[in-house]
This record gives C-alpha cells, sequence and structure tokens, in this order.
C-alpha cells in the first residue's frame, strides 16, 4: 500500500506542493492572527460563536481581494512586463 502511495506522490508537480504549503501557511496565520484573538476577546459562548462567523467573514474578503489582484496581474501582465522594462 504504501509503494502505491509513494508512486501517487512522485506524479504530483513540485509547484503544487509549494501551493498547498502556501496555502496551509496562510490558513494557520488567519487562525492564529484572526481567529484565535478574536474568540479569546469574549466570554460567552454565543459571543465566541459571533466572533468566529465574523473572521470567516474576513477571511473571505482576504481570499476575494487575492483572487482580484491575482486576476489583475494575469490579465495585464503584458502592461506590467512591458512598464517594468521600460519599453
Amino acid at each position: 500500500m504504501s509503494g502505491v502511495l509513494l508512486l501517487a506522490l512522485e506524479k504530483i508537480e513540485h509547484e503544487y506542493v509549494l501551493f498547498g504549503v502556501a496555502g496551509f501557511v496562510a490558513l494557520a496565520a488567519f487562525v492564529g492572527l484572526i481567529l484565535v484573538p478574536a474568540v479569546g476577546a469574549y466570554g460567552r459562548l454565543w459571543e465566541k460563536t459571533a466572533a468566529g462567523v465574523l473572521s470567516l467573514f474576513v477571511l473571505a474578503a482576504l481570499v476575494l481581494v487575492g483572487i482580484v489582484l491575482g486576476l489583475a496581474v494575469v490579465y495585464y501582465y503584458n502592461d506590467i512586463s512591458n512598464l517594468i522594462n521600460g519599453t
């Protein structure tokens, strides 16, 4: 069974592994820097739940901003490249 797993892992490109690690680091940073302090700031269960739900809205907003900026870079890549190269 482990041989099949190793064979499957060998087929994964390095970029996907790096993206996975970057996603995990970003999620860990969100949990450690936003979710835990927001939930820990309140005492009652309903307040903790509300803080957790609102933190998920913050996560969604951050993901949406990242997607929009990424799409803008992809769309305007030629213009950005020309601006950087001075042509």
